[in-house]
């Protein structure tokens, strides 16, 4: 199994002078390339292979004015370009955007493979560089000695702080978690960050909206500050923090949830939501980015998939709210404003996203079956919900 630790890093002074150069001839690397890369398919119509811009940045290194680029280890330029080859197969399939020009002023970072450092007793040495970079190891229960990392990957964030991630090929598998017999569907939100089929509510912590008082204010200093001056960048530093403040909070809540749900239930059913698409809506951009679902299923991707859990993701075309989950009567339409809503046909008084969520649920269940329909035990008047005629929407109708 592949796994990965990030851990926080302490260089000195000589140390990151050294990374700083690092970053800025990777960065270098990758944009000679790829505007080589695209001026050579744009005029010859051909693609480039990596083999090609290995020899490129070879004889890039030749010129005098790039001759600074030996100064540094060789290898994190040659991940680079390895970097970019795979980011245009993926572009060329369909999976990403067509790859950009790395900028100085965000997120920096570098990859030496096994040949450009040393591990020894727990102890990072890293190519062309004085003495071992000190970290902080944050697992207890992990000896850090024992490790053999086959990739270390260097970054900076744009608020001053430096990161090592290790990349570890162990043979260990993690212990699956004992069933619970208990299943769960998640219906997410923006008032509520997620509702549960079981009726909880996870309350959304909007740790963005929290700090944009302050965040404002960090950001009008800044706009006053002259460009390219100290203060300006004692200011961008201090607008970088208090966003990097925002980002942990929300990871750290994200990863909770994410394993309180894996730890609790065997088979936690969710939508396929279209993030993309929900965004385009202007008065709910901000609330639905700040929210991170896309984040929400990565992580429970991954926690289901290593502790034995299953995770099942339905249609985002199901009509979950407009569909009771008593008896499968499903509603023409049913308004974002509409909270709660009384099913016409068996008189049940629904919650729009606790309903949302048992919904979820039973789909989930019965793609976990057959990977049929939905299909409801109990009254033999209760059809598929995606097969009934669509019928006018009444609220507010008192429970008999």
């Amino acid at each position: 199994m592949r796994t990965a630790y990030k851990v926080r890093v302490y260089p000195t002074s000589h140390q990151a002078a050294v990374l700083n150069r690092t970053f800025g001839c990777v960065r270098l690397a990758w944009n000679k390339v790829l505007a080589w890369r695209h001026a050579r398919y744009h005029t010859q119509g051909v693609k480039t292979s990596y083999a090609e811009t290995d020899r490129y940045l070879t004889a890039l290194k030749r010129e005098p004015e790039h001759g600074f680029l030996s100064e540094v280890s060789s290898v994190p330029l040659q991940q680079a370009l390895r970097h970019q080859y795979t980011a245009f197969v993926n572009f060329f399939a369909g999976r990403t955007r067509y790859p950009r020009y790395k900028s100085r002023h965000g997120k920096q970072s570098a990859t030496y493979t096994r040949s450009a450092f040393r591990w020894r007793d727990g102890r990072l040495h890293l190519g062309k560089m004085d003495g071992p970079l000190m970290f902080v190891w944050s697992w207890p229960d992990i000896d850090v000695t024992t490790l053999n990392p086959t990739t270390v990957t260097i970054s900076r964030d744009p608020d001053g702080r430096w990161y090592a991630s290790l990349a570890v090929e162990t043979n260990a598998e993690p212990e699956p978690l004992p069933a619970t017999g208990r299943a769960v569907g998640v219906d997410l939100g923006v008032k509520d960050f997620a509702v549960t089929s079981d009726g909880e509510r996870i309350r959304n912590p909007r740790h963005l909206e929290r700090k944009a008082r302050n965040l404002a204010r960090y950001q009008r200093r800044m706009a006053r500050k002259q460009r390219g001056s100290n203060n300006r960048a004692k200011a961008k530093a201090k607008v970088a923090r208090t966003h990097a403040k925002v980002r942990d909070a929300r990871r750290d809540f994200l990863h909770k949830a994410g394993t309180r749900l894996v730890r609790d239930h065997d088979v936690i059913a969710i939508e396929d939501l279209n993030v993309r698409g929900m965004v385009r809506n202007r008065s709910l951009a901000r609330a639905i980015s700040e929210c991170g679902w896309g984040e929400f299923r990565r992580l429970l991707e991954y926690k289901c998939e290593r502790y034995g859990r299953r995770l099942v993701v339905i249609d985002r075309w199901h009509p979950t709210s407009k569909t009771c989950s008593a008896c499968g009567h499903l509603l023409a339409g049913l308004s974002l404003s509409t909270r709660h809503w009384t099913c016409p046909t068996c008189r049940t008084r629904h919650d729009r996203d606790i309903n949302a969520a048992k919904n979820i649920l039973a789909a989930g269940q019965a793609v976990s079956a057959c990977g049929a329909d939905v299909r409801h035990s109990g009254s033999s008047r209760v059809r598929s919900a995606v097969k009934q005629e669509a019928q006018s929407a009444r609220t507010g109708i008192p429970r008999l």
